[in-house]
């Protein structure tokens, strides 16, 4: 599972704004991720939060079996 939180920081020091924009809360995005998918890492630019997932090959398991005449 992969679990997303934040809040924005409120910067306004001395500043008077008319329009706040997007609202200033806080937020949490749950996923549910499935078997073998790993996070590999979580980038925020420009506003825009990027989160590489990987998926682990499963190992190859190559099994010889006799087959009887019969």
């Amino acid at each position: 599972q992969l679990v997303i939180r934040g809040r924005q920081r409120v910067d306004s020091e001395g500043r008077v704004f008319l329009h706040g924009g997007i609202a200033a809360r806080q937020f949490e995005r749950m996923f549910v991720l499935a078997d073998g998918v790993e996070v590999g890492e979580a980038v925020m630019e420009n506003g825009l939060l990027h989160v590489d997932l990987t998926r682990a090959r499963p190992e190859t398991v190559v099994q010889t079996i006799s087959i009887r005449k019969g």
